[in-house]
């Protein structure tokens, strides 16, 4: 782990799924202190929604949800969901205020990767 998933409201096409996927991994890695091999990246692709109540209104957004080993303050949280909120909003083409950042943490135990159980995260693991 970490495994962040994109959920899109539109179709877009394999490579730009991919293009994304990459960004997103590389902004991670990069904002949360790891290494590029850890994360992996789902970009989920829907005939509308997901959507959210906004002002009375039913609207599209795009949710981020990073699934993530427990360890990083709530700071470094912030500053990552800061950066990757910007991140998706700049490579989809829409407001900043319509994308969703959000953060479940586990034990490092719970997560399985590499033939392994995952160690738990230090900064250590960003060299």
């Amino acid at each position: 782990m970490p495994f962040l998933q994109l959920d899109v409201p539109w179709p877009l096409a394999i490579a730009e799924r991919r293009r994304i996927a990459e960004a997103i991994g590389v902004c991670y890695a990069e904002t949360m202190q790891t290494r590029r091999t850890i994360p992996a990246v789902a970009v989920r692709c829907n005939d509308g929604g997901p959507w959210r109540w906004e002002d009375g209104e039913l609207r599209e957004v795009a949710v981020l949800m990073c699934d993530v080993r427990r360890g990083r303050t709530a700071e470094q949280r912030e500053r990552a969901a800061h950066t990757l909120a910007a991140l998706v909003a700049s490579e989809l083409e829409v407001d900043l205020l319509r994308v969703v950042v959000e953060f479940t943490q586990h034990d490092h135990d719970e997560m399985f990767r590499y033939g392994r159980i995952a160690e738990a995260w230090t900064v250590a693991e960003a060299e």
